[in-house]
């Protein structure tokens, strides 16, 4: 079995056994494939000496210390499986070291520049023109009032069923990473939101017989999330909020960080954004310290 067919074998047990979402096994492709093209004796064959030279000729090339960890964790997971499975009578990155690298907060944005966008979005969605405009106005209100309700990956929002709109409830149940479950909340403001853009999605033939919430013609049957992210640095740009500062992602985090300032506990929040571990969550540590050092500042009495 040549490296490329070995591969496809730990991509397939990644898919089957560990309910793998389609990015990350696309993920491990690349990275996997990359080292692939780097070993010349094949990376089913590789030694520790060959992963040491292909991990340091790509942080030669500049790769950031979170990309090498990523690509260093891809082949660690790949040489586990072979090793598991029979397939190598050892495991060559045992002894591979972790490239060093810092933990960046994430970028995040102020509860009124969050604001400032929602309410552009709820304006063009009550003032666009044309019917085409206004299906677009409506579903990207109805996008970033559930993003920043929820909490959600972008990858789960785009891909929500139309039955999250039918049920006009409180909360819903997503599937996020690995397969797993969570409840996630949805404000009065997601909630009819979702429900103005679901009636202009019956007006759209193509749309209306969808299983999906946000159907579009691409191979998915979903809106693609680089579509949304597009539309999204747009509608900041209008609110007046720097483009560049603003994705899917970074209102993910203002969700968390806004809930964190206002009171939320850390666990609820790692639950909320669906993280299997609390390590994870605890990039908002700042946040919390922050919250300390006011509510001493605001409630100790020798503070003043």
């Amino acid at each position: 079995m040549n490296s490329a067919a070995r591969i496809d074998a730990f991509l397939e047990m990644m898919s089957a056994e560990r309910g793998a979402a389609q990015n990350t096994l696309d993920s491990y492709r690349r990275d996997l494939e990359d080292a692939a093209n780097r070993i010349s004796g094949g990376l089913a064959n590789a030694s520790p000496a060959d992963l040491r030279a292909c991990l340091a000729e790509i942080a030669d090339e500049g790769f950031a210390p979170t990309s090498q960890a990523r690509k260093l964790s891809a082949l660690r997971q790949f040489f586990r499986f072979l090793y598991a499975e029979g397939l190598r009578a050892d495991d060559p990155t045992g002894t591979l070291d972790s490239p060093r690298k810092g933990r960046p907060l994430p970028k995040t944005m102020s509860e009124e520049e969050t604001g400032r966008l929602l309410d552009r979005a709820a304006v063009e969605a009550t003032t666009a023109g044309d019917s085409g405009g206004r299906v677009s106005a409506l579903r990207l209100h109805a996008l970033v009032e559930v993003l920043y309700a929820t909490g959600l990956r972008v990858s789960e929002l785009v891909g929500l069923p139309v039955t999250v709109a039918l049920r006009d409830e409180r909360f819903f149940i997503v599937r996020g990473k690995g397969n797993k479950e969570r409840m996630v909340p949805l404000s009065a403001k997601a909630r009819a939101a979702m429900k103005a853009w679901l009636g202009a999605r019956e007006t759209v033939p193509a749309m209306a017989e969808s299983p999906f919430l946000f159907p579009a013609a691409s191979e998915s049957g979903h809106l693609p999330r680089q579509v949304f992210a597009r539309d999204l640095k747009a509608l900041a740009a209008r609110a007046g909020i720097a483009s560049a500062k603003v994705s899917p992602h970074v209102l993910r985090h203002a969700f968390a960080s806004h809930l964190l300032q206002n009171g939320a506990d850390l666990r609820a929040v790692q639950q909320l954004l669906g993280h299997a571990d609390i390590s994870t969550t605890q990039i908002y540590t700042h946040v919390l310290e922050e919250r300390l050092v006011r509510l001493v500042n605001d409630h100790h009495p020798l503070a003043d």
